[in-house]
Parts: structure tokens; C-alpha cells; sequence
């Protein structure tokens, strides 16, 4: 059967040659609705979904060329009464709804921009969530729930772990099943996980924050109970790991069948542009994170209750679990419109006859094997498609490139606010919206900006891996600016002594001449800034007596303190509460390059994502996209914050100590924390600028052949319409 020329405006392309479409046709007394978009038409002439005309002669063999539904004539007027209903060739229904319920008002949504906007809402929020309010609030949970860094590292890493055990199931059997129902239940999973972060906060007893006139200045009432100090409160944290868990699982498909989900639906040219702004949204969810959770670490735990502390204190935690409360409840509510979606968009079918394949082509051929319609719907080809994926060298090398990219991003953004906080001598909600401005347009920008320069010149596989190695190699340059720190603010007892001199070996002595009478406890860890510039461990280790209150800024200040000198009269000085601010002349320079590094990073993300999508065959790409998952995470994602929370304790100088017991580090020494930051980073963008080069040479594209007629692919350079597509041959009849 010789099949009709079909024209679009949208996609510009046209068939000159015959095609065979072999499908069933749909039951018998099956009815189909659809919109009719155009009035005062031709009876011949049906329209398009796209608004385009065709033959409206019954071709059994042509599923593109024909509406995808049209309605009788008894029909038109009960359309809207009923609901729309949208039927595919093959009888599968495609119309927005849940079940039998499809309003006519929800149709407008059931296109790709609109599957779209749901998924950007649903990765924003997941990237708010995981990568925004845990890493903002992982200073307060740890002072809160007596935590070390390294714990928090496990309640981090909790996410990947389960995103590991959930993904070779979800991405095999969720790649060949209703993608939106994976997608819908997955994105109410993940609201749970937020409800359930959120429990601690109720479960516990009320956070209770000694006052200055208590415990703070020196002669005061110096007693904490040990009963008190040391509390149990660090067995929440299996909760948290527990929520986090949720987290991982519920965000699995999202990032493997939403991706393909997209890919599917949209024109080749415009995936990587899709694939961006959803994967923009994920990264601009952590920037609001970290603003929003900074302001909500202002607003203290205890809410309603009269606090006399500052947010400054070291001992405050703000309301850490306001934001898992608000984004729990919307991801409930974002999951229900994508449950309606169809298992593939009206429309789309075009896009799949026109896709062409840039598959690494295996020496053995056995990559054509994948092309076979039924391969992959069965338990028993899960072995093969495994295998398929180890033997292509070029998939593997950007898995690995992957891995060595996820475990900085995860580091960093997990202990990248404490790294400022540190540097710059800020409070935790100060560094969590400092790192929030950073992130904002160096992530959020350099993520849409892979995905436009892809689109832009039209790049193939090999082409994109060049790109990200560019990326990488120019980050790696960047990461020298770790070898420039910000010195320490000059505490008295830590980094120096009380005399002025360095303390010998680094050791601490907190007790001098001046406050030996006071009787002060180490437990009560409360910072002051000395009118000489120094810090001290409290007020009662500056030998403060007397407190009043800043009436401009509402801070303590603390009078009489013996170990202060005035700077020009004789005799004791004053200190104000909070950390002195740093003066450092390195602070542009190294946010700048910590800019550059954070935009050359996300710049490859997207590029790197393409070129997995585009280095294997079609019905292995949401399988390939999970397996690329697992060895991120393992690699990556789950090791990243452990190692670098095990390094940023390394570099600790003042551990939290409650009755003999290690809590929380209270300073770290920030040359060594620089140090360790720099061979961590470098040593990874090392490594993946070696494996990008190393699968770009070894990437074997497939011969190159041109379908005569199509404009997208040309638009695509050379392109094989017949590569993985048996049932479409050029000149042959049914």
C-alpha cells in the first residue's frame, strides 16, 4: 500500500518513500472522541493534532498520516458531555483523566509541555527537599540530635542508598510499562518521606536553650546536669535515614522514566531542551531550598515560645522542620495530576518514526538485538539487556564520568554551606543563603545552558562528549582556587592563647588566669567577639560579669570582661555575642572561582545525560538511565557526603564535649579543610576528564545513511530512518 504524503508545519518533514505499518485495528464498537480544531473544513480533509490536515481515507497502514481519532457524526454534539477520549491506532486510550473519568477541561494539559510543567514542579520540589532543606538544616539537626558529621553523612547518603535498590526494578519494568503511574506513585512516596523527616520534632521533648543570665557569664550559676547533656536524642537519627529512604525511592522514576518519559514525546531536536529545563527545575529547587530554609533557621524550633538567644548563638536551631512540612503536603498533591497521564502523549508517534539511532555499534552486532519489539518485556531478557549495556565501553566510561561528577555535587552540596560557614565566620542560616545565591545561577544556569548549546549545533553523540569534557577539563582548572583559604578568626584557648601567642601543637587551653575563678564548663559553648577582635568560647571564658542588650541590633553584651583589654583605656572590656565577622580580602576571589566550578559542573550534566540517552538503543533507554543511576550512586552519590564529612571532621579543632562524651566539631581549622577540599576535587575531575576523553574514542556511531524527505534529519546530519525500526521499510507494499 503506497502511503500518502504528509506535510507538517511543526516538524517541517515529509515522506517520499513507502512505509509499512503493521497493527491490529482497534476492537469492535469501540468508540473515540476528539477536539475538532478546525470549523468549515473539507468533508475529505481531517485535522491533525498539531492542526495540520490529512487524507481522511481509511489506511489502516498508516498510524501518522491519519488523525490519531476522529469522531462520527452522531458523536460532535455529545462530546464534552461524555468526556474526551483519545484512542491511538493501536486502541490504546490516551486521553488525560483518571480511569473513566477524562474532563474535557484537563485536555489542554495533556501535552508535552504540559507533562512538562508537572514533572519541573516534581523536581523541584524533590530537589528542594533532598538537596535544598537537608543540607540548610544539617547544622541544626546535628546540634538538636547530638550528631557528628559523619552521621549526617549516612542520613545524606540514606537517599541514594534506596534510589540503588529500587532502580534496576523500576527502570526495567517501568521502562516498558505506564511510565506517569511509576512517575505519580513515586512523587507520593516522596511526600511521605518529607512528613515522616519532619516527625522528630513532634516526638521529642522541647528544645531548652540556657540564657546568658544562667549559665553565661562568669560567677554564674555554671551547673548542667550531665543527664541532660548527654541525651539519646542521636537515636532519631535512624528516623531521618528512614525518611530519607522514602525520599530515594519516590524520586527513583523521576529521574529515569520522567527523562525518557519526555524523550519520548518531543521531537529529537528538542529533547536536550526539555531534558534541561526539567533538569533546571531540580537544580533551582536546592537554590530555593537554601534561601528558604535559611529563613526559616531565623525562626526559632520552638515556635511561640520566648527565647532570649539570638539566632547568632551557637546554641539556637531554628525551625528546621517547617520546610518538610510544605513540601511533603504539595508532593501529594503534584503526584495526582501526573497519575492521570496517558502511557504516551497524542501525537507522538511521529516523533518515533523519525528518531534515528546513534547507538554505539558493538563489533559483534549483538546490539541489534535490542531492536527487537519484544525485547525487554520479560524477566528473562533482563540478563541480556544487562549484558548489552556492560560490552558498550562508551555507556560505561560516562557512567563513570557520572559517578566522579555525583560525588562532588553531593559533597559539596551537603557540606558546602558548612565550608562557607567555616571560611567566612557565619551563622548556619547566613551560609545556607549564601550558598543558595551561589547556586542559583551557576547550577540552574549552567544545566539549561548544556541543554541549549546541544540544541544549538545540533550536536551528535560525539560531538556532546566533546563538549563535556571541554566542561570538565576547564572545572578541573578552576579547582586551584582551594589552594587560597580564609585564615581563622583568632579564638582565644583554640588557635591562639590567651597571651596572644600560638598555642603549642594545636593544643586547647581554655583556662587562663583571668577566668580561673569563674568555674566555667566546656559544655556551654557560646562564642563572643572580644572589643580586641578575638573570640572567646563564651562570655564566663572571657570573664564577662555583667550582660545587657544591644538595643540596634538585639544582641547580648557582655561588660566587665577580665580577659579583655581596651584597646586604649586601662582596664576590662567588652564582648557581643556571635562570632566576629570575618575581614577576608580572599572572600571575591574564591566565590568567584567556586562559581566557575559550580557552572562548568552543571554545564556537562545535561550533555552527558543526552549522549547516555543517544550512545544506546531506544528500548534500552530508561533500563540504561537506571543502571547509569545505580553506578552513580555507588560510586557517587552515596560515598560523596560520608568522605567528605569524614574529611571536614579531620579538620576539626573544638569538638562539642558532653561529660566525656565527642559531640558535634564547634571549629574547624579552615587551611585544612581548603587542603582537603582541593585533592578531593581534584582528584575527581581528573578522573572524569579521563573517562569523557576515553568514551568519546571509544564511541563507534552507526553507519552513516540519509533518509531522503526528512527534514529532521537533516537537521540531524546524517540519519538512518530504517536503523531500528524493522517494521518500516522503504518500497515495499503490505
Amino acid at each position: 500500500m503506497a502511503m500518502p504524503q504528509n506535510s507538517t508545519g511543526e516538524n517541517g518533514f515529509c515522506f517520499t518513500q513507502t512505509l509499512d505499518f503493521s497493527h491490529p485495528s482497534p476492537p469492535p464498537g469501540e468508540t473515540s472522541h476528539t477536539f475538532t480544531a478546525l470549523s468549515g473544513q473539507e468533508p475529505s480533509r481531517t485535522p491533525l493534532s498539531n492542526g495540520t490536515a490529512s487524507s481522511s481515507v481509511p489506511s489502516p497502514s498508516d498510524s501518522c498520516a491519519e488523525p490519531l481519532c476522529s469522531p462520527t457524526p452522531a458523536e460532535e454534539g455529545t462530546q464534552f458531555s461524555e468526556g474526551i477520549k483519545y484512542v491511538s491506532a493501536e486502541g490504546e486510550e490516551l486521553a488525560c483523566g483518571w480511569g473513566g473519568f477524562t474532563p474535557g477541561c484537563l485536555q489542554p494539559f495533556n501535552t508535552s509541555k504540559g507533562v512538562l510543567f508537572f514533572l519541573c514542579v516534581a523536581s523541584f520540589l524533590q530537589g528542594m527537599t533532598v538537596n535544598g532543606f537537608i543540607n540548610t538544616v544539617i547544622t541544626s539537626i546535628e546540634r538538636r540530635f547530638d550528631l557528628h558529621s559523619y552521621q549526617s553523612g549516612l542520613i545524606a547518603s540514606s537517599y541514594d542508598i534506596a534510589a540503588c535498590v529500587c532502580l534496576t526494578f523500576v527502570s526495567y519494568f517501568g521502562g516498558n510499562g505506564h511510565k506517569p503511574r511509576w512517575l505519580g506513585w513515586g512523587v507520593l512516596v516522596m511526600g511521605l518521606g518529607s512528613l515522616l523527616f519532619a516527625l522528630p520534632h513532634f516526638t521529642t521533648g522541647r528544645y531548652e536553650a540556657h540564657s546568658a543570665a544562667e549559665v553565661g557569664v562568669c560567677g554564674g550559676n555554671q551547673s548542667l546536669p550531665c543527664a541532660q547533656a548527654a541525651s539519646s536524642l542521636s537515636s532519631y537519627r535512624f528516623v531521618f535515614m528512614l525518611g530519607q529512604f522514602l525520599h530515594g525511592m519516590g524520586a527513583t522514576p523521576l529521574y529515569t522514566l520522567g527523562v525518557t518519559y519526555l524523550d519520548e514525546n518531543v521531537k529529537t531536536n528538542y529533547s536536550p531542551v526539555y531534558i534541561a529545563v526539567f533538569y533546571t527545575a531540580a537544580i533551582l529547587g536546592p537554590a530555593a531550598g537554601y534561601l528558604v530554609g535559611g529563613m526559616f533557621l531565623n525562626i526559632y524550633t520552638e515556635i511561640g515560645r520566648e527565647i532570649d538567644i539570638a539566632p547568632e548563638n551557637t546554641l539556637w536551631v531554628g525551625a528546621w522542620w517547617i520546610g518538610f512540612l510544605g513540601a511533603g503536603a504539595a508532593s501529594l498533591l503534584i503526584s495526582i495530576p501526573i497519575l492521570g497521564y496517558p502511557q504516551r502523549l497524542p501525537g507522538s508517534q511521529r516523533y518515533i518514526v523519525m528518531r534515528v539511532s546513534e547507538a554505539h555499534q558493538l563489533k559483534d552486532g549483538s546490539h541489534n538485538k535490542a531492536s527487537d519489539p519484544d525485547f525487554g518485556k520479560t524477566v528473562k531478557d533482563l540478563p541480556r539487556s544487562v549484558l548489552l549495556l556492560l560490552k558498550n565501553l562508551t555507556f560505561i566510561f560516562l557512567c563513570l564520568a557520572g559517578a566522579t561528577e555525583a560525588t562532588l555535587i553531593a559533597g559539596m552540596s551537603t557540606f558546602g554551606p558548612k565550608f562557607l560557614e567555616s571560611q567566612f565566620s557565619l551563622s548556619a542560616s547566613e551560609a545556607a543563603t549564601f550558598f543558595g545565591y551561589l547556586v542559583v545561577p551557576a547550577g540552574g544556569g549552567g544545566t539549561f545552558l548544556g541543554g541549549f548549546l546541544v540544541n544549538k549545533f545540533k550536536l551528535r553523540c560525539s560531538g556532546i562528549i566533546k563538549l563535556c569534557s571541554l566542561c570538565t577539563l576547564l572545572s578541573l582548572l578552576a579547582i586551584f582556587i582551594f589552594f587560597i583559604h580564609c585564615p581563622n578568626m583568632p579564638m582565644a584557648g583554640v588557635t591562639q592563647a590567651y597571651e596572644g601567642s600560638a598555642l603549642p601543637g594545636g593544643h586547647l587551653n581554655l583556662t587562663a588566669a583571668c577566668n580561673a575563678d569563674c568555674g566555667c564548663l566546656q559544655e556551654v559553648y557560646r562564642p563572643v567577639c572580644g572589643s580586641d577582635d578575638i573570640m572567646y568560647y563564651s562570655p564566663c571564658h572571657a570573664g564577662c560579669k555583667e550582660v545587657s542588650q544591644n538595643l540596634r541590633n538585639g544582641k547580648e553584651v557582655y561588660h566587665e570582661c577580665s580577659c579583655i583589654e581596651k584597646t586604649f583605656l586601662p582596664g576590662p572590656g567588652n564582648a557581643e555575642a556571635g562570632k566576629c565577622t570575618s575581614s577576608c580580602a580572599r572572600k571575591p576571589l574564591l566565590l568567584f572561582f567556586m562559581f566557575v566550578v559550580i557552572l562548568f559542573t552543571f554545564l556537562s550534566s545535561i550533555p552527558a545525560l543526552t549522549a547516555t540517552l543517544r550512545c544506546v538503543s531506544d528500548r534500552q533507554r530508561s533500563f540504561a538511565l537506571g543502571i547509569q543511576w545505580i553506578v552513580v550512586r555507588t560510586l557517587g552519590g552515596i560515598p560523596g557526603p560520608i568522605a567528605f564529612g569524614s574529611m571536614i571532621d579531620k579538620s576539626c579543632l573544638l569538638w562539642q564535649d558532653q561529660c566525656g562524651e565527642q559531640g558535634s566539631c564547634y571549629v574547624y581549622q579552615n587551611s585544612a579543610m581548603s587542603y582537603y577540599t582541593f585533592i578531593a576535587g581534584l582528584a575527581y575531575k581528573v578522573l572524569g576528564a579521563t573517562f569523557f576523553i576515553a568514551a568519546c574514542l571509544l564511541y563507534k556511531p552507526p553507519p552513516a545513511e540519509s533518509a531522503p524527505g526528512s527534514s529532521d534529519a537533516s537537521e540531524n546530519g546524517n540519519c538512518d530512518l530504517q536503523e531500528h525500526k524493522p517494521s518500516l521499510r522503504a518500497g515495499e507494499d503490505i
